[in-house]
Formats: C-alpha cells, sequence, structure tokens
C-alpha cells in the first residue's frame, strides 16, 4: 500500500484548454520538449516542413493545423509522471473535450494576450469549475503585442469570477519584452541573457531590485514592471496552496509558448502545485479512494485507426484506483463479463509502448474489438460498482448519409460504426425505411467524419444536409407512429430506442401541447 500510496503522489493527470488558436497544441509541445519526450518543439504551422504538432496525429489534424482529437501523452518530468491531455481545439468537439475533463485532475487555460477571454475559454473554464477542478492560467503570445497585463488579470477575475494569483510578470511585450518579473521565485528572467553578462536568471534584493548594475535597469519596460509587482505584493491576492486546490485561485503565467520562454518556469510550478489523482465518486454514492487496493477505472473516449497499418481501435481508460498489471482479469460493469487485459498501451501521441505497471492517475489504452463503449466502468474483485456517468449531447445539426458506391456498402458500414462508437457523431435511422441520419454538435465533425471514411476505410460517403433540428426521445411504451408528420421526423438511434427530430421550437411546442401526457428527454 504504501508504494502504491507513493507512486500515485507522483502522478499529476491535466488537461490543456483554451479558444482555437490560443497556442494550446504549441504549448503542449513545448511541455514535451522540456519533459526530454522530443528533441525538437516546432511550430504546428509548418506544414510544408513536415514538421506536425507531436500531438495532432490525424491526417486531417496535420493537414489543417488543428487538433479535433483528445490526444494523450505521458511523460517524466523532474520524478512526475505526466499525463497530458491535449483537447481538441475547435468548438465543434466540445463533446470529446468535456468528457475529457473528466478524466483529469487539473486544468491548464491557455488564453491569447491580445483577445484575452474568449468564449471557448468561457465554456470550458465553466465545465472544470462545476467539477472545482485546479485551474494555472498560462497568458501566451508575449513576444507580440497585446493588452496590457492588468486588464487580462482584471479580466480573468471579472468574466471567470475566479481569483487570481500572478506567479510571474512581463517587463514588456511584442518587440520590448524584456523578459519576466517572478514574483514566485523572487528573481527576474531574461528573454534576452547576454543583457546581462549571458544570466538567464537574475536574483532580486530585499527591496525587489535585481542584484547588480545593468543598462536595462534604466528602462521604462523594467521601471514599469517594478511599480506592477510592487502593487501586486500590496494589494493583489495571496498565493494560497489549499485555494488553489478547491478550484477558488488560479496561479498566473505570463510566458511565449512559441519561443519557450517562460514555459519551463511555468512546468516548474505546475508539478509543485497540481494535484494528484483524487477520490472519484460511483453512481450509488460511495468513495473511490486512489489509495484503494482494487483496481477500477472507466473509459472516457474511444478512437478508431489510429495506427492505420493495423486498423486497431483504441479504449482510453482513467485509473481510478489500484494498479494495473498486463494480463489481469477485470469486470465490465455494463455487461457483466470478465475480460482479460493483455494488450494494453501507452502513448507519446502516435507513437505508443507497452504498459508494464501503472496506477491511479495514469492513462492507458485497451487494444479493443468491440467490448467497450464511453461511460463504460471497469474492476477487479467480485463487488460491482459503476462510476458516475459521463455527460453525452443532444446533437443540433443533421445530415442524411449514404454510400456514393453501392459497391463499398461492407467498407461502409464497417466506418460507420466503428466511428459512431468513438461518440463525436450520433447515428439515427428513419423509423420505417432505416435511412442513415449523422446528428453532430458542428459542423466540422461532419468533415471529420466524410474525410476519415474516405481515407480510413475507403468509402465515400455523400450528405445530404438536414439543417438544425431539435432531438427528443420518447418512452418506447408511450409512442404511437402515427405522432409523426411533416413536421417531426421518427428516428430510431443505435440503441433502437425512439428520437423524434423536430423542425424547429413551434414544431415541438405544437407536439408537446397536442400530448400533453408524453414525456420527452434530451441529453446533457
Amino acid at each position: 500500500m504504501k508504494d502504491i500510496k507513493e507512486a500515485v503522489s507522483k502522478r499529476k493527470t491535466f488537461a490543456i484548454i483554451s479558444h482555437p488558436d490560443a497556442g494550446k497544441t504549441t504549448i503542449t509541445e513545448r511541455l514535451l520538449f522540456y519533459s526530454g519526450a522530443i528533441r525538437q518543439a516546432g511550430t504546428v504551422k509548418g506544414k510544408k516542413t513536415g514538421k506536425f504538432a507531436k500531438s495532432d496525429w490525424m491526417a486531417i489534424e496535420k493537414q489543417r493545423g488543428i487538433s479535433v482529437t483528445s490526444s494523450v501523452m505521458q511523460v517524466d518530468y523532474d520524478g512526475f509522471q505526466v499525463n497530458i491531455v491535449d483537447t481538441p481545439g475547435h468548438e465543434d468537439f466540445s463533446e470529446d473535450t468535456y468528457r475529457t475533463l473528466m478524466a483529469v485532475d487539473s486544468a491548464v487555460m491557455v488564453i491569447d494576450s491580445a483577445k484575452g477571454i474568449e468564449p471557448q475559454t468561457k465554456k470550458l473554464f465553466e465545465v472544470c469549475a462545476r467539477r472545482g477542478i485546479p485551474i494555472f492560467t498560462f497568458i501566451n503570445k508575449m513576444d507580440r503585442d497585446g493588452r496590457e497585463p492588468l486588464d487580462l488579470v482584471s479580466e480573468l477575475e471579472d468574466v471567470l469570477g475566479i481569483s487570481a494569483y500572478p506567479m510571474n510578470w512581463p517587463m514588456g511585450m511584442g518587440k520590448s519584452f524584456l523578459g519576466l518579473y517572478d514574483l514566485h521565485n523572487h528573481r527576474v528572467e531574461l528573454n534576452h541573457p547576454e543583457e546581462a553578462d549571458g544570466h538567464d536568471f537574475l536574483p532580486l534584493d530585499e527591496e525587489g531590485e535585481v542584484v547588480g548594475d545593468y543598462p536595462f535597469k534604466q528602462t521604462s519596460v523594467y521601471t514599469q514592471a517594478m511599480e506592477d509587482a510592487t502593487l501586486l505584493n500590496e494589494a493583489g491576492n495571496v498565493f494560497d496552496e489549499e485555494a488553489i486546490r478547491k478550484g477558488q485561485l488560479t496561479p498566473v503565467f505570463f510566458g511565449s509558448a512559441l519561443t519557450g520562454f517562460g514555459v519551463q518556469t511555468f512546468l516548474d510550478a505546475f508539478v509543485d502545485y497540481a494535484p494528484s489523482p483524487s477520490s472519484h465518486k460511483t453512481e450509488e454514492g460511495g468513495i473511490i479512494e486512489p489509495d484503494d487496493e482494487r483496481f477500477t477505472g472507466f473509459i472516457f473516449k474511444i478512437q478508431a485507426n489510429m495506427n492505420p497499418a493495423h486498423r486497431d481501435r483504441i479504449a482510453f481508460v482513467r485509473i481510478c484506483s489500484g494498479e494495473f498489471e498486463p494480463g489481469m482479469s477485470v469486470t465490465l460493469n455494463r455487461t457483466g463479463k470478465s475480460i482479460k487485459l493483455s494488450h494494453t498501451t501507452q502513448f507519446m501521441a502516435d507513437s505508443r509502448e507497452q504498459v508494464d505497471n501503472a496506477v491511479a492517475g495514469d492513462i492507458i489504452g485497451l487494444y479493443d474489438t468491440g467490448n467497450f463503449q464511453i461511460g463504460d466502468t471497469i474492476y477487479s474483485g467480485k463487488e460491482a460498482l459503476a462510476f458516475e456517468p459521463l455527460p453525452q449531447f443532444t446533437p443540433e445539426i443533421f445530415n442524411r448519409v449514404a454510400a456514393k458506391n453501392v459497391m463499398k456498402q461492407k467498407s461502409f458500414h464497417k466506418g460507420i460504426e466503428q466511428l459512431m462508437q468513438e461518440g463525436a457523431i450520433q447515428l439515427y435511422k428513419t423509423y420505417h425505411t432505416n435511412e442513415y441520419i449523422l446528428g453532430a454538435v458542428g459542423q466540422l465533425q461532419f468533415e471529420v467524419f466524410q474525410f476519415r471514411m474516405k481515407h480510413e476505410y475507403n468509402a465515400e460517403v455523400m450528405l445530404t444536409p438536414m439543417g438544425s433540428r431539435i432531438a427528443r426521445w420518447i418512452d418506447p411504451e408511450q409512442l404511437d407512429p402515427k405522432m409523426s408528420s411533416g413536421r417531426n421526423l421518427l428516428t430510431k438511434d443505435r440503441f433502437d430506442q425512439p428520437v423524434f427530430l423536430f423542425e424547429n421550437q413551434f414544431a415541438l411546442q405544437w407536439f408537446v401541447d397536442k400530448h400533453p401526457d408524453v414525456k420527452l428527454s434530451q441529453l446533457f
């Protein structure tokens, strides 16, 4: 037990959240670089050079320079096992992101210094806040001109409603970016060490002045940073580890992911203050502690074709307690079946290794032949348990889908079946004719589906837009097929449950008024 406790205390599992283009994938690259996991951190935009972000493994991601899947990477840093989950950057993939946030113990929020808090950042922050997830903030792109740092910190507190503690403070920005006044470590970190006889860091005296006589101390940029730092020390929030753990206070770091400046300082503080794995609630209201002897975990993501050469399917498991060992047997709560976990893997984006050992907080991949679904709980021992369900979203946009080539029906059906199980797009069939309809939260989902069907399953598809619809589930016992009309298409979901797709809010209200005793429901 002592060994498990110690191993769990060395785990740091976090997700990176941000609005598209704030620099999320670039900072992931830098974190991997400073951990020694990769030898070269390149910009995500280097498409022509063939350098792609390590966390962007899917062909369409490399082509467009965006993240559309949650990528999991595991690295060692300073004696800690760090599990990094790079969430989709595009808002159309928020469902995948929301589920991923159920599998982490903290989050790193990346903010563009020129744009501040953007809509997707706010939405993802609210999900973290509901779960009380500790949040560490990295204000990015200080190598460019942006907004005033005081404005950015004020906006953080006003818009998100969280207290902020600046761990460091920028000295200038853009071309005049001198470096960082490190309030927490009581030092200055210089962007141009040649201005200080080659020193990256310079200590501060008791008055908060840089020790030594250097020309940059005479600049207005340095003087302004000193004044701001004095103000923050006197009137700002107090550093409070307990408030950070409860998600009430966010430590704020400034820097540039593109140049790497300030990232290592951030990472050093993160492993010191980010929480180790915490307990998880079960559906029955129980609590599973991470150092519990029995092995438990839940599936938060399924991904097909991570290795196109092998057409494999991986179920991602967040381990909640106990210790994983190759070949162990677990029970799948949904079916009650016993499954032997003999083929497992850990990830560095597109590269992977066989898992020899893993504990609570780690994320492992199970090679899956169709046993698992998103939200499944697995456990060792005889006592059954199920963790709380993961969020599911009601689709808002719908397309009819058919194979372009009738000779490719087998590939078409296989592709649809496997991609549906990933949970990003939902499948419906018309009630009587069994035509396929796809539903998703955002339009880009359909483009990715079409791309993947063609490139991973060699099956081109025709998509016919149906526009926005309101999906509502109905109890099969209350269903009368005659309820269907031109304004509400009756379909079945992939579990054969009846679902009405209403044309608009007016059609939905008309149905509710006509059938007041019928109960309609929706997903999260």
